[in-house]
């Protein structure tokens, strides 16, 4: 039974997709679940599974083609033995091979097909003493594997060449200007699209601060492995700039807000996304009403977020919405960097790497692990004032983290 395979609904902000691999070919047997093809779009990579056991009869789209949302990609045929079709085809061309050879008078040279020929080169087989069982004498492929099998065979008389070796990549010679033209990827232009918007129509502005990370160092020093062993999952550094986010947030709600045309709306909650770095190019997924999740829950979900990213599994619902962004760009050794908007958000905050740098404190010289936080932020919203105070308490908040449970 024929089966249409079509491309998954797309929802509103996805226009259309592109077939990027199909991974079965037609009459290539697969199981019910199995992975068919991936569709690329502006956003995620989606994929097509094959309804039931069976095999792929057409294939309607080919790898790079656009398609739209339920768009027919291929005909899938139900029950299908997907690995029958190839071997009836096998061996119809070897009936027809061998009927194409003429026979030869010649008793002391068999005659061979062309299958027969190869089996026998490749098994050691000497023709001549096999015995045909096919139409006038011939010689099958049949015939000689099982006389190979029988252990009867005796080398062939004239050895079959040596295999000549793959030759060897040459070097680039010295001066040699090498070019590689690829695609750029869907949602790796979607990301480049969105980030040259955001500098064209925010009045984009960036300040910055700098964190004592040891009282969070000395913290997860002392607890990491009991917090490993109670919640199964490791602590990290992220946990805490994603809490302090929240709660820095809630005290400056304009840094929380976006624009939509000519309103100002305001989000009574606090979704934040991450922005995670995957081959296809940049991604943010959500974390969902931050306010009620624990540290755990936290580094649980980014780890999630950090494997679905890797393995190409983010959908859409993953990376849908967000009121404020966080970008780190300390775990590729970033010192200081301008984060940009993720619109229609009014800011995003940049985290950069740990350096231990020497600091004045208490009239002394104290050698300390700072990083350097960005706050960029939508000068049409929010002012100088509401963007140095959510980064100062953020600073205070992460210097202190105490001050997080005790809401001061």
């Amino acid at each position: 039974m024929a089966t249409e395979i079509k491309a998954p609904t797309f929802p509103e902000s996805v226009a259309d997709g592109t077939i990027a691999t199909w991974h079965k070919k037609p009459g290539e047997a697969c199981k019910r679940d199995e992975l068919l093809a991936d569709i690329e779009t502006d956003k995620v990579v989606l994929e097509i599974v094959a309804p039931a056991d069976g095999a792929l009869s057409e294939v309607l789209k080919e790898e790079g083609d656009v398609i739209l949302s339920e768009e027919v990609i291929a005909r899938f045929e139900v029950g299908a033995a997907g690995t029958a079709a190839p071997a009836e085809a096998a061996k119809a061309e070897t009936e027809r091979a061998e009927a194409a050879v003429p026979a030869v008078a010649n008793n002391e040279d068999p005659i061979l097909s062309p299958a027969a020929r190869r089996a026998a080169e490749e098994n050691g087989v000497n023709p001549s003493q096999v015995t045909g069982t096919g139409k006038d004498g011939r010689v099958t492929k049949e015939d000689v594997l099982a006389f190979a099998k029988s252990g009867a065979a005796t080398p062939a008389p004239a050895a079959a060449p040596a295999p000549v070796a793959a030759p060897a990549p040459q070097p680039i010679a010295a001066g040699e200007r090498v070019e590689k033209r690829v695609p750029m990827t869907r949602l790796r232009a979607k990301v480049a699209e969105r980030l040259v918007e955001a500098q064209q129509t925010a009045a984009m502005l960036t300040t910055f601060n700098e964190v004592n990370m040891k009282p969070i160092m000395d913290l997860r020093k002392q607890y990491k492995d009991v917090f490993e062993k109670r919640h199964g999952t490791k602590m990290g550094f992220m946990s805490f700039f994603v809490k302090a986010a929240c709660e820095a947030l809630k005290r400056q709600p304009v840094v929380n807000a976006s624009i939509d045309g000519n309103d100002i709306v305001y989000h009574g909650y606090q979704d934040i996304g991450v922005a995670v770095s995957s081959d296809r190019g940049l991604v943010v997924p959500v974390l969902r009403d931050v306010d009620d999740m624990s540290l755990a829950d936290m580094e649980s979900s980014i780890r999630d977020f950090g494997i679905k990213a890797r393995d190409g599994k983010l959908g859409i619902e993953d990376m849908t919405g967000g009121t404020f962004t966080i970008s780190n760009g300390g775990v590729f050794g970033s010192l200081l960097s301008t984060p940009i908007l993720n619109p229609p958000q009014a800011a995003i905050l940049g985290m950069h790497k740990i350096q231990e740098r020497p600091m004045a404190v208490d009239g002394e010289v104290v050698i300390l692990p700072m990083m350097y936080l960005a706050l960029s932020y939508d000068h049409r919203l929010l002012d100088g004032k509401e963007a140095v105070t959510f980064l100062v308490t953020m600073k205070e908040l992460l210097e202190d983290p105490a001050r997080m449970l005790l809401d001061i």
